[in-house]
């Protein structure tokens, strides 16, 4: 039996040379480590839609543009995810976890430091080389 795969938009926040970070709650899937901002793409919307209603949800930030960063499709054994990974750099508001959850801003150069789902290492690779 094929696993449904979950599409995913997620949003590397951008300000200077620093990037928002979250930490998943520890009772969701990959609880306890460290995400770029985003969520699922529901039924009918775009990756850009999803994106700004899961990042005005998640982090309370509006966004005005988004540009294209990279596609990954990671297979966890439990869960198939594909990532939609967009950079944000043109938003307002000032990031911080709408939903109680930990967030804060990171260098660029100091995101390998922390502890990011296997499915995130493409990003990091791309973002911080």
């Amino acid at each position: 039996m094929s696993q449904k795969v979950v599409n995913v938009a997620v949003g590397i926040i951008l300000r200077g040379q620093q990037s928002f970070i979250c930490k998943r709650p520890d009772d969701k899937h990959q609880g306890g480590l460290w995400e770029f901002p985003g969520g699922k793409i529901e039924s009918g919307e775009t990756t850009t839609q999803a994106l700004a209603r899961e990042l005005s949800e998640e982090i309370a930030i509006d966004v005005h543009s988004s540009e294209p960063f990279m596609l990954i499709e990671h297979d966890y054994g439990d869960k198939k995810v594909c990532l939609d990974i967009h950079k944000v750099s043109d938003f307002t508001g000032e990031p911080k976890g709408a939903e109680g959850q930990q967030g804060q801003w990171v260098a660029l150069t100091e995101l390998t430091q922390y502890a990011f789902p296997e499915a995130n290492k493409a990003i990091l690779e791309k973002l911080c080389s």
